[in-house]
C-alpha cells in the first residue's frame, strides 16, 4: 500500500509538471501500464505512449492546474480538487476539476480518473 507521502507526493508533482509545462515529467509519475479517463465516460489512454500524447496535448494547451483544498486520502487512492486555468477560444477559463488517483506500492499511479464536464467550465 502506498504512504500517504507517495500519494501527496504524485498530487504534487503533477502539479508541478502543468506548471512546467512538461508530458514527460508528468508521465514519470505513472506506472507503465497505467491507464488515464480524463474526462470520465471518454476513451480510456493505456500505457506510456497514449499517456505521453496526451499529456503533450494537454500542456501545449497551456493548462496550469491550482489545487482547491488539500487531498483526501483513502487506501491507495487519492483524490483532489482543482482549477485548470487556460485560455481556450480566446478566453481565459477556469474547469473545476476532480481528479482520482490510484497508487501501487511504489507511489506510482496505476489509474487516473478525471470528473469534470462543460457545466464546470466558467470564465477565468
Amino acid at each position: 500500500m502506498p504512504t500517504t507521502e507517495q500519494k501527496r507526493a504524485a498530487v504534487h508533482g503533477y502539479v508541478a509538471g502543468f506548471a512546467a509545462g512538461d508530458a514527460e515529467q508528468i508521465v514519470s509519475l505513472f506506472a507503465d501500464d497505467a491507464s488515464v479517463e480524463d474526462p470520465m465516460g471518454t476513451p480510456i489512454k493505456k500505457g506510456r505512449e497514449e499517456l505521453l500524447a496526451f499529456y503533450n496535448f494537454s500542456v501545449s494547451s497551456g493548462a496550469k492546474l491550482e489545487l482547491m483544498g488539500d487531498p483526501r486520502f483513502a487506501g491507495d487512492y487519492v483524490a483532489f480538487a482543482f482549477g485548470v486555468k487556460l485560455n481556450f477560444n480566446g478566453m481565459d477559463q477556469v474547469i473545476e476539476v476532480i481528479d482520482t488517483f490510484k497508487l501501487n506500492d511504489d507511489g506510482k499511479i496505476t489509474e487516473m480518473r478525471a470528473y469534470w464536464g462543460p457545466e464546470n467550465m466558467k470564465a477565468g
